[in-house]
């Protein structure tokens, strides 16, 4: 039988998803657990897996797409089957078509056993796109309460956080079927709402297939009524005090989060029920200055003038991720956490390397930069250190015989590495001038895909900031990549004597994979010889 699919609520505040990616195709074959697309949420970009095995029938929401949670996502089931059914009548959830063949499937045919209309079975969340377990922190509803659409059933601790679960249903809550501090799989029993005087043994046995469970045996609501009262009860015996003596009602969350930021509970004003203070409340929570108590001025003790607490009311604007940022993050991630990164710095004297500037710059015509000589004395340098021109690629390496430099460039959305050609080849100015193109086009967004791509070094440069020193993450599938800081000016020894120098200091991020320490610090003499002596550059 076919199985709809419905948008997943991936975490505890997303209310709409977007279909970042399908990565199955309508009639591709499907097994239980293959990801089916990619899903952006409010958090973050997640893989969205299967948990049925099938033909890809239909896809709901394309790419690009959003669409509330529970909207219709997929559908698979066997090749060929008709679900002109399912999508006519698209407002038939997944769970209500369970529901209906777990009904037909398990009921004995003379004695035929429903849920009776109205009554909603309310089962643990998945509140979490990890979660696979729930413990019920505590209860805000006991059997019998009457329950509103949007209130607060009960607060669950997942795998990552203890969250607020809001009732979907209005009714009144008939049985509960996991204790306080009582866990269970996603989609156990959690509870169950309905009109006050609904049969639950009936309801217990419809929802178990018609035998008996260890939730039926707790379902009767005088067995339940009392023990609630008692939980109650222990509860405001265990709630935190106010200095008058008053109770204090918050949930676990809540708690937590003044903890974290210093709120006193006794200063906020709870939303939640009975005047319970809810994750909201904190949140929302803005410090009223009070005044200081009058003290009477004696010999004995001097008045004490009263301090203004600064009053502010916090504000978030949350900004939508460009498609580069996502890529940036996507990438910077895979590789620092699949490459093992070292780091090795030296320090460069730089004299030299300005006299020659300033030389081959009073030329007419000519503009050399030091990020143009870094990059020419890389290029050199790669050709007699090739291990550091290499990639990884599982079983064996792949050494480049061709130099292709990477260039950090910053843009307003974030980071591109356009890329110079055969960089090796290439003369000081010819560098610089292929880098200001490159470069320029890239800050108008009209460099090519191509022009970025092929990288076998990247070289990154913040010196023009006062940077002096800073380690740069590998641009993949490059094994190595130079962060270039600041030309400081600063007292350096020369032959035993104090004098003025200008000094500067790289430092080289190595894939420890591909390169070993020895060689990385190998490159870097040969680097430094270069810029410490320009003039071996224009041979």
């Amino acid at each position: 039988m076919a199985e709809v699919i419905n948008m997943p609520r991936l975490s505890d505040t997303m209310e709409e998803g977007t279909v970042a990616k399908w990565l199955k195709n309508v009639g591709d074959k499907v097994e239980e657990g293959d990801i089916l697309a990619e899903i952006e949420t409010d958090k973050a970009t997640m893989e969205f897996e299967s948990f049925h095995e099938g033909t890809l029938l239909h896809i709901g929401i394309e790419e690009g797409n959003g669409a509330p949670v529970d909207s219709l996502l997929a559908i698979i089931g066997e090749e060929g089957e008709d679900i002109s059914g399912l999508l006519n009548g698209g407002s038939e959830s997944s769970s209500d078509s369970a529901k209906e063949e777990a009904e037909e499937s398990s009921a004995p045919a003379s004695e035929p056993v429903d849920i009776p209309e109205g009554v909603e079975i309310v089962t643990m969340p998945r509140l979490s796109d990890t979660m696979e377990e729930g413990t019920v922190a505590s209860w805000l509803k006991s059997v019998g309460d009457e329950v509103e659409e949007g209130d607060i059933l009960a607060e669950i601790e997942t795998d990552k956080a203890t969250m607020e679960f809001e009732s979907f249903y209005s009714g009144i809550l008939l049985h509960i079927g996991i204790q306080e501090g009582e866990g269970a799989p996603v989609d156990s029993l959690l509870a169950i709402i309905g009109p006050e005087g609904t049969d639950v043994d009936a309801v217990l046995k419809a929802q178990a297939g018609g035998g008996s469970s260890k939730s039926a045996s707790k379902s009767e609501p005088t067995k339940e009524e009392a023990p609630k009262a008692e939980t109650s009860s222990q509860k405001e015996e265990s709630a935190p005090a106010t200095q008058d003596g008053q109770r204090i009602f918050a949930s676990p969350l809540a708690k937590k989060i003044a903890e974290e930021k210093g709120i006193n509970l006794a200063d906020v004003k709870g939303t939640g029920d009975n005047g319970r203070i809810v994750k909201k409340d904190i949140e929302n929570f803005a410090p009223v200055a009070k005044a200081a108590p009058s003290v009477e001025k004696t010999e004995a003790s001097p008045a004490i003038a009263p301090v203004a607490l600064p009053v502010g009311e916090e504000s978030v604007e949350e900004v939508k991720n460009s498609t580069m940022r996502k890529v940036i993050a996507k990438r910077l991630g895979e590789s620092k956490f699949s490459a093992p990164h070292y780091y090795l710095t030296i320090e460069v004297d730089m004299d030299n390397a300005k006299a020659s500037r300033a030389q081959i710059n009073s030329l007419p015509d000519t503009k050399v930069s030091f990020n143009d000589m870094v990059l020419k004395a890389c290029a050199m340098a790669l050709k007699k250190h090739p291990q550091v021109n290499t990639t990884w690629n599982g079983d064996s390496m792949l050494y480049k015989h061709h130099v292709h430099m990477g260039v950090a460039v910053a843009v307003d959305e974030g980071l591109v590495v356009p890329v110079v050609k055969f960089a090796d080849q290439l003369s000081l100015t010819q560098l610089g001038t292929a880098v200001k193109d490159l470069a320029g086009r890239a800050r108008n967004k009209k460099i090519k895909p191509d022009e970025m791509e092929g990288s076998t070094f990247t070289v990154s440069n913040l010196g023009m900031f006062g940077i002096q020193e800073f380690t740069s993450i590998i641009n993949q599938p490059n094994s190595a990549i130079l962060s270039v800081g600041a030309i400081v000016e600063k007292p350096v020894v020369k032959n035993g004597e104090i004098v003025p120098g200008s000094t500067m200091k790289v430092t080289l991020a190595c894939d420890h994979r591909t390169v070993d320490g020895a060689t990385g610090a190998q490159f870097l003499q040969t680097l430094r010889a270069y810029l410490e002596n320009p003039v071996t550059m224009l041979a």
